[in-house]
């Protein structure tokens, strides 16, 4: 405790500042928000650019190949910084990191780097970073889940009117291209109380929108609350005017859940529901556990339940044994969803993965063919979809002024689509009725309907 408080006085007396790069998905921002807040609790204050800070951390991804090779590509131009002052301190954690076999070659690789660390301990942050501060010796800590949920974690977050709240961690489906799993960690679902009581305090705060997060929110389960019954209970108990969620397994998407989706208007019209292939064969050998028509009859179940409902969905293209055929099937599932967007990848091998054993690798040419394709396709969907808008007035809740036009501002609809029309920053955190006057392949333009 006497170090503790030794520390904290030295770095509020010399306005130490630190800055967080985050890679991957909203569970690693949301995560970067956590550190941000024990960070602040120590005393530093937030830092614009990295150049400016004392403390520099990567909060890592390693769901694909390009994205620990962008960060070891990113942490590697930080030595220049670490010999312009010698006393940054630069640290590495995430989903990365928690692989020990890269924890360790990082630290091989960079001797510069100071602490790094996994998924399962940011809770123990402050203790590493006074480690390093009083023995002035690295520290690299990887450990496992110890099954537990912290939640006496302080929490920084960034600006605007939405907010994220994890409900759950880890995963348990292990398909077999996927890292996750071992690298999150077994499911643990945080009590319904714990979340009901954040939501309650964001709202106080005057947050207009939250997304509840979790790897697979359909299989929450917090002390026998299922998902449903915990969307039932927010909705009941709070006026949050908006509710998101992601990301849901279709396996386990009931009807509980899609009744509760269309009884609650509080609920987004929106949901994110990753098919990853068309073809059942490729969706067998990736274990996600249904078929290509239960896929389907899901999507028509859902629309039935909840007209003009947004559905977008992720997509892999060259698993290890998919043929001509096999792709084709995705491509002719799409043109029969047709989403209203879709986050596309080229198949990337994942050490320790069962895909990773598998024999029949496709190879990059034909990949990267397919990839282009299929994104032409969803494309050409998504720009259709979006003009289905026009004329329509959508409820937008503003996000920020555009960054191309300082005369509009953006934001999303209840549908998760972006909208751009002309405004000013007093209409940030405020929901807006916009007349759309043009679909455009990402984005809706309109105008602002006024009362």
């Amino acid at each position: 405790m006497k170090d503790m408080v030794y520390w904290k006085n030295e770095i509020l007396k010399n306005g130490l500042k630190y800055h967080i790069i985050t890679y991957g998905c909203q569970m690693n921002e949301h995560e970067s928000e956590k550190i941000a807040g024990i960070l602040e609790e120590l005393g530093y204050r937030p830092a614009q650019e990295k150049e400016e800070a004392d403390f520099i951390l990567f909060n890592t991804c390693c769901v694909r190949e390009n994205a620990e090779q962008k960060t070891f590509g990113n942490v590697g131009k930080i030595k220049k910084l670490k010999e312009e002052n010698k006393n940054l301190i630069v640290a590495v954690c995430g989903c990365m990191t928690q692989q020990e076999e890269v924890a360790h070659k990082l630290s091989k690789t960079f001797p510069f780097v100071d602490i790094i660390f996994g998924t399962h301990n940011i809770h123990e942050l402050s203790g590493m970073l006074l480690e390093r501060l009083s023995e002035k010796q690295r520290v690299l800590r990887v450990q496992q889940s110890d099954g537990q949920v912290h939640e006496a974690v302080p929490l920084k977050r960034g600006q605007g009117p939405a907010a994220s709240v994890n409900i759950m961690y880890g995963c348990n489906n292990y398909c077999s291209y996927c890292i996750v799993p071992y690298v999150r960690g077994a499911e643990r679902s945080r009590d319904a109380d714990d979340v009901l009581g954040e939501v309650k305090e964001l709202e106080i705060q005057g947050y207009q929108e939250i997304m509840l997060l979790g790897q697979n929110v359909n299989s929450y389960n917090g002390k026998g609350i299922n998902f449903s019954q915990l969307l039932n209970q927010i909705c009941a108990e709070t006026k949050i005017p908006r509710i998101r969620f992601m990301t849901s397994h279709p396996k386990d998407l009931s009807d509980e859940l899609i009744e509760t989706i269309a009884k609650h208007p509080q609920i987004c019209r929106h949901i994110h529901l990753p098919v990853q292939s068309g073809s059942t064969k490729v969706l067998e050998r990736m274990n996600r556990k249904y078929t290509r028509s239960e896929y389907l009859s899901l999507v028509d179940k859902i629309r039935r339940a909840v007209p003009g409902i947004a559905i977008t969905t992720d997509i892999i293209v060259g698993f290890p044994g998919e043929t001509e055929q096999d792709f084709e099937d995705t491509l002719s599932l799409v043109r029969e969803v047709r989403f209203d967007a879709a986050f596309t990848f080229v198949y990337s091998v994942r050490s320790g993965t069962a895909a990773a054993k598998m024999a029949d690798m496709v190879d990059e040419t034909t990949k990267r063919e397919r990839i282009v394709r299929l994104v032409a396709l969803q494309n050409e969907i998504t720009e259709q979809r979006n003009k289905e808008y026009e004329g329509q007035t959508v409820c937008v809740l503003v996000e920020g002024q555009s960054a191309r036009n300082t005369q509009h501002v953006c934001g999303k609809s209840g549908s998760f689509k972006m909208v751009n029309f002309e405004g000013d920053p007093s209409m940030i955190g405020t929901f807006q009725e916009v007349l759309i006057t043009q679909g455009k392949k990402t984005t809706l333009f309109g105008t602002a309907v006024r009362k």
